[in-house]
């Protein structure tokens, strides 16, 4: 696979978990049918059309599980693949097989559903001059596969969590006391490697945050008219974002604003499955 060594070295506790929570003394189905090593092979076959992601995770959990295992790849991330296309097929320890079957297709169905929803969205996008980022609107313990997900699908991640950059939503800026302030605090906290990001509500705020000196400004739940006068307002002098209850359905209002960047927590926390399964599983 061709995941960065960060996202693999990262991914293995998070997988153990998975691992933990279905099986936390025994798979008892598979012991009883099986209560002895067979080696066995099974296929990855795709049940609808989409882009495929995960498959890096999906091979770990089956070598966590048995460190013989041996995958023969059809796919790899990023590949558009049909209903019925045989992706894999798996070879190893039928125990394996049949303990890691629905941890590993969880990652893989969810994975290649968040790739496949954001690709959608981002041919939308095509043309224009706005990227399509991510939000932190993601399932807890699975916001490392989720972000590389939506990268897999064509989107790009906003902040990864907290620590990565400065963000002064509404709630930051009532502890303040007002825009001006919280943007001055922060460049006198923050290093000055970090851009601070202001989100705003109106146009009111808009000039405040252009004035204060924010680098980013999010433009949150306005309507297209009033972000095409808010970048009137910033005029080059920070970059533009909108947000708020960003979706495939109404993301074409956003194509011709403007703006940088858009993003979307559907991306993560809307986008369905996609359905995927593993079969004919046999002895060999």
């Amino acid at each position: 696979m061709n995941e960065p060594i960060t996202y693999k070295i990262n991914a293995d506790r998070y997988i153990m978990m998975a691992l933990e929570e279905d099986i936390t003394s025994e798979d008892i189905s598979t012991n009883c049918v099986m209560p002895e090593y067979k080696k066995g092979q099974v296929e990855l076959i795709c049940k609808q059309d989409g882009i495929i992601a995960g498959l890096g995770v999906f091979c770990r959990v089956f070598e966590i599980l048995d460190d013989t295992v041996e995958f023969d790849m059809r796919v790899k991330d990023g590949d558009k693949v049909t209903k019925g296309e045989l992706m894999a097929v798996v070879t190893g320890d039928i125990r394996a097989l049949l303990s890691g079957e629905r941890t590993a297709l969880n990652y893989l169905q969810r994975m290649s559903g968040i790739a496949t929803y954001t690709n959608s969205i981002v041919k939308m996008l095509e043309g224009s001059k706005t990227t399509l980022l991510d939000t932190r609107k993601t399932t807890p313990n699975m916001r490392i596969f989720e972000k590389y997900a939506v990268k897999v699908g064509g989107g790009s991640n906003h902040r990864y969590n907290l620590s990565d950059g400065v963000m002064l939503k509404d709630n930051h800026i009532g502890a303040a006391g007002s825009i001006t302030k919280a943007v001055k605090m922060a460049k006198e906290y923050a290093s000055f490697v970090h851009k601070i990001e202001v989100e705003v509500e109106n146009l009111d705020m808009v000039r405040e945050a252009a004035d204060a000196g924010a680098d980013i400004i999010m433009l949150d739940n306005m309507t297209p008219e009033q972000m095409k006068e808010a970048i009137k307002i910033i005029d080059g002098r920070a970059l533009t974002e909108c947000s708020g209850n960003v979706t495939k359905e109404n993301i074409q209002n956003m194509i011709d604003v403007g703006v940088d960047y858009v993003s979307s927590g559907a991306l993560t926390h809307s986008a369905p499955i996609m359905d995927i399964s593993l079969k004919n599983l046999h002895a060999i």
